[in-house]
């Protein structure tokens, strides 16, 4: 089965499981979404994610989610960059979410970072989400 928007399956397969109160939410693997993860993981968004290998050999990713008092941690996730929609933006005009509350992610010439790691390194990129 071929995936049009391999970011958005994953971000809306996180948004599932926390509906539902999971503890843990499995994803195919691949670089991009690891690279996310580890922003997500160092914004404290999730508790972290290891490799994990499925029935059949396929890799997949198992994400750890984040809960307070029984609510999650990620109160919103929302995909911005869409397959039919790039969406690019240079270090000033990188979005601020919730007045520095949340976190857009970045994917800019030096990696995906978070846009406060953007303004720091001065690069711009294309925004793949948001995270409130």
């Amino acid at each position: 089965m071929s995936m049009n928007d391999p970011l958005g399956d994953m971000l809306t397969r996180i948004r599932n499981a926390q509906m539902r109160g999971k503890s843990t939410v499995r994803t195919p693997a691949s670089k991009l979404r690891a690279w996310v993860l580890d922003v997500l993981k160092d914004e404290g968004y999730i508790r972290g994610y290891e490799a994990v290998t499925a029935t059949g050999g396929q890799a997949e990713l198992e994400i750890s989610l984040k809960y307070f008092d029984g609510t999650p941690v990620i109160r919103e996730l929302k995909r911005v960059s869409k397959p039919g929609r790039r969406v690019y933006a240079s270090v000033k005009d990188i979005p601020s979410v919730r007045n520095g509350l949340g976190v857009s992610i970045v994917s800019t010439p030096k990696g995906v970072m978070s846009d406060a790691a953007a303004r720091t390194a001065n690069v711009g990129g294309e925004v793949l989400c948001t995270v409130f």
